[in-house]
C-alpha cells in the first residue's frame, strides 16, 4: 500500500514537473524576451518594469532595446504575447490580413459586458458589418460635418462662459465634460446638464478605469481568477461598476428613444439602430439592443479621454514653451481678427498651429500602445514565427521617438511639420492607427481640438497658477496617458 502511494506521489510530482517545465517553455523561432515563470509568465517583471519606467510603453522599449529586437516576445499569465516596436514592422500588422482580429480573453468580455459584441474589440463579420453601418450612418448624421462642428462650437461656447474672466482652472476637470457632452449628443441626441451628477459619475469611473488597466487588459486579464480572492485590487469592482452604470444609463435612454420613435426620422445615432432592428423581420442579426448599448460604450470609451487628454497636454506644452505660445497667438489673432471663437473654415490658414498640435501629439501621444491585435493564424513577424491566438501589441511610442526618423525626437519643434515656405506638412503619425480598424472618431477628434486649442488660446493668456506646482507633461500611466492634474491661470486677452 506504502509503495502505491509512493508511486502516485512520484507520477504527481512528475507531472506537475512536465506541465511547469512545458509551460515556461518558448515555441520554436518565438521572438526574443525574458524567460517566464510557471503560470504567471513576465506578468510580475512587466508590472515591476512599468512601475519603475513610467509606464509600460517605457517597458517595452527598455525590453526591444535590452533584447536589441523590434520585436519582443513574452508570456503574460498563460497568453503569449508580442511587441511590435519599429515603423516597418508596425505597419504590417495594420494592414496584413492575419492580425486584424482582437484578442478574445476575460477583460475583453468584461469590457463588454461579458459578451463579444460593440465595434472597438470584436472581428468578423459582426466588426464588418456594425463597423459599415456606424461609418455610413455617423456620416448622414452629421459626423466630420457642420452638424458636428455646431455641437463642438455649442460646447466651446457653454465652456468659455464658465471661464468667464479666467483664473485658477485645472484643465482635467473642464476639457473631459465637454467631449462627453458632444459624444452623447451625437449617439443620444441631447446633452448632460453641468451639474447632472450622472456626468460626474462617468467621467470619475472612466478615468479609473483609465488608470487601473494597460492595453494588455492589466493583471486582470492575464490573471482573471484574481477577481474572486482580490475583486477591488484586480479592478473587477471597478470595470462592474462602470459597466452597470454605463448599462443602465443607456438602456434608460434607448427605452426612452423608443416611446418618442418616428418612422422616416432620425434625430441621432440611437433612432437610427432602432429603425434597423425594426426591419429584420425576426431573422438572425446582429441589430440587438445588447450591440447598441456596447456601440454606444465604444464611442464614450474610445473617444472622450483620448481627445480632451490630448487637448491637455497641448494646451501644457504651451505653457512649458510660452515663445511658441506666442506664435499661435499671433496666426490666430491674424486669422480671427474681432471673433472671440474660432471654425473650421480657419483650418487651413492656421499652418503653425497645426502644427503645433501635431507636434504636441507625437511628443506625447496619449495613446503609446495601440490597440490589441490577435493573430488568426501562425504567421511569420521579421522572420520569427508568431503562433496563432497570439496577442499582438503595437508601440507607437518607439516610432514617434524614433531618432533616425525625427533627428531630435526629444525636443518640441513643430517646425518639424512646416515646409521651407511655412505650409503646413505633415507626416505620417499613427495617432487613429491606420488601415481597415482606423478610428472611427477620428474626424470629430481633430476637430473638437482645433477648435477648443484656437478658440482658448484666442480669449485666454496661461501661466503657471501662483504658488502652485509648475505644470508637468509627466504622464499618469494607464491605457491612455492622461496628464497631471496642473493648475493653470487664465487671464483674459
Amino acid at each position: 500500500m506504502y509503495l502505491e502511494l509512493f508511486y502516485l506521489l512520484f507520477c504527481f510530482i512528475t507531472c506537475l514537473f512536465c506541465i511547469l517545465l512545458n509551460s515556461c517553455r518558448r515555441p520554436t523561432n518565438f521572438p526574443p524576451g525574458p524567460n517566464w515563470l510557471p503560470f504567471v509568465g513576465n506578468t510580475p517583471l512587466l508590472k515591476k518594469l512599468s512601475r519603475k519606467l513610467g509606464g509600460q510603453h517605457n517597458a517595452f522599449s527598455y525590453l526591444a532595446k535590452k533584447y536589441n529586437s523590434d520585436v519582443v516576445g513574452l508570456k503574460l499569465g498563460s497568453q503569449l504575447f508580442v511587441v511590435v516596436n519599429s515603423e516597418s514592422l508596425i505597419k504590417q500588422v495594420f494592414s496584413r490580413s492575419e492580425f486584424q482580429a482582437r484578442p478574445d480573453n476575460f477583460f475583453i468580455r468584461l469590457r463588454s459586458m461579458g459578451q463579444r459584441k460593440g465595434i472597438t474589440m470584436t472581428d468578423g463579420p459582426l466588426w464588418q458589418e456594425q463597423r459599415s453601418f456606424a461609418l455610413h450612418h455617423l456620416r448622414d448624421l452629421g459626423f466630420g460635418k457642420l452638424v458636428m462642428e455646431d455641437l463642438i462650437l455649442e460646447e466651446l461656447k457653454n465652456m468659455l462662459a464658465k471661464l468667464g474672466a479666467g483664473g485658477e482652472v485645472v484643465w482635467n476637470q473642464i476639457l473631459a465634460p465637454s467631449v462627453l457632452n458632444v459624444l452623447w449628443t451625437l449617439a443620444t441626441g441631447s446633452a448632460f446638464q453641468s451639474d447632472d451628477v450622472r456626468l460626474t459619475s462617468l467621467l470619475r469611473l472612466m478615468e479609473q478605469r483609465s488608470r487601473a488597466f494597460d492595453m494588455a487588459g492589466g493583471v486582470l486579464s492575464q490573471l482573471p481568477w484574481l477577481r474572486h480572492v482580490a475583486p477591488d485590487f484586480s479592478g473587477f469592482t471597478l470595470i462592474q461598476n462602470l459597466n452597470n452604470q454605463l448599462s443602465q444609463l443607456l438602456q434608460d435612454t434607448i427605452d426612452e428613444h423608443k416611446k418618442t420613435l418616428q418612422e422616416g426620422v432620425d434625430r441621432d445615432y440611437i433612432d437610427v439602430f432602432l429603425h434597423q432592428m425594426s426591419v429584420t423581420n425576426g431573422e438572425p442579426t446582429t441589430f440587438t439592443e445588447d450591440q447598441l448599448i456596447m456601440v454606444c460604450l465604444d464611442f464614450f470609451i474610445a473617444g472622450s479621454q483620448t481627445t480632451s487628454n490630448t487637448l491637455n497636454f497641448a494646451l501644457t506644452n504651451m505653457i512649458l514653451h510660452p515663445d511658441i505660445c506666442k506664435k499661435v497667438q499671433l496666426e490666430i489673432d491674424h486669422v480671427l481678427g474681432s471673433r472671440k471663437i474660432s471654425s473650421m473654415a480657419d483650418k487651413n490658414r492656421l499652418p503653425y498651429t497645426e502644427a503645433v498640435l501635431l507636434e504636441s501629439q507625437r511628443f506625447q501621444h496619449v495613446v503609446p500602445i495601440s490597440g490589441p491585435r490577435r493573430v488568426v493564424s501562425d504567421t511569420k513577424l521579421d522572420d520569427f514565427h508568431i503562433p496563432e491566438g497570439t496577442t499582438v501589441l503595437i508601440n507607437v511610442r518607439d516610432v514617434h521617438h524614433n531618432t533616425e526618423k525625427w533627428g531630435d525626437p526629444e525636443i518640441f519643434r513643430p517646425e518639424r511639420f512646416l515646409d521651407s515656405s511655412g505650409k503646413f506638412c505633415p507626416q505620417e503619425l499613427y495617432l487613429f492607427s491606420c488601415g481597415k480598424r482606423r478610428c472611427l472618431g477620428e474626424s470629430l477628434a481633430k476637430n473638437f481640438i482645433l477648435l477648443f486649442f484656437a478658440s482658448i488660446l484666442r480669449n485666454y493668456t496661461m501661466s503657471p497658477s501662483p504658488g502652485k506646482p509648475i505644470p508637468t507633461l509627466d504622464p499618469i500611466p494607464g491605457i491612455t496617458l492622461s496628464p497631471m492634474p496642473n493648475t493653470v491661470l487664465l487671464s483674459p486677452r
